[in-house]
């Protein structure tokens, strides 16, 4: 043993002492990044409404959400549609989950929602997750839009796939995306039609 620890200082001194930092034997100190946490405004932080800027990101997030957990009832029952009490009790548990794995982050100065079922922002940022109103204002949304829209309807949007639910709920008329690009994944039927 006394040999092997000689023969490792003796190389690390011929190399420079790379690594030597620290105790002997410990792996080199990974190199250190500092990035900021987003600043979030009194808006962001203490609103009980989802800010604006947010609402599209928000949109995504729940149109996921619902159409997880619609296709993991449907896998219970063999990929068959759903009676009308079970598709309304999981709209339900899905609007009022816990939506703690969602947060804030800032990419290029811009605020994001970060979170399943939407984009990979930026390998390397600060995520503000969790605390009292991002899942509070993301149950309100999801039950509002399930308030607007009908259990039905959103149901039939799922049936129909994955961007049909996001047009409904979050590209129609009136959605917070209107006028923007579809996201994560545009539909198949406008890539076709280019």
């Amino acid at each position: 043993m006394r040999a092997a620890l000689a023969a490792w200082l003796v190389l690390l001194s011929l190399l420079g002492g790379a690594g030597a930092e620290g105790v002997c034997g410990d792996p080199p100190a990974a190199p250190s990044y500092s990035v900021a946490a987003p600043q979030l405004s009194p808006e962001e932080r203490l609103s009980p409404h989802m800010p604006g800027s947010l609402r599209c990101d928000a949109c995504h997030a729940i149109a996921f959400q619902i159409e997880e957990q619609l296709r993991r009832a449907e896998g219970k029952v063999g990929k068959k549609a759903l009676k009308e009490s079970d598709y309304i009790e999981v709209l339900e548990r899905t609007c009022s989950q816990d939506w703690q794995s969602y947060g804030v982050l800032e990419l290029d100065g811009e605020k994001r929602l970060s979170g399943p079922g939407l984009p990979r922002q930026q390998p390397l940022s600060v995520l503000v997750s969790g605390g009292p109103a991002a899942p509070r204002r993301l149950s309100k949304l999801c039950h509002g839009y399930v308030g607007e829209q009908g259990e039905a309807r959103i149901y039939g949007a799922h049936r129909r796939g994955a961007a049909a639910l996001r047009q409904l709920l979050c590209h129609g008329d009136k959605g917070p995306c209107a006028g923007r690009k579809e996201r994560p994944e545009p539909p198949k039927a406008l890539q076709n039609e280019l």
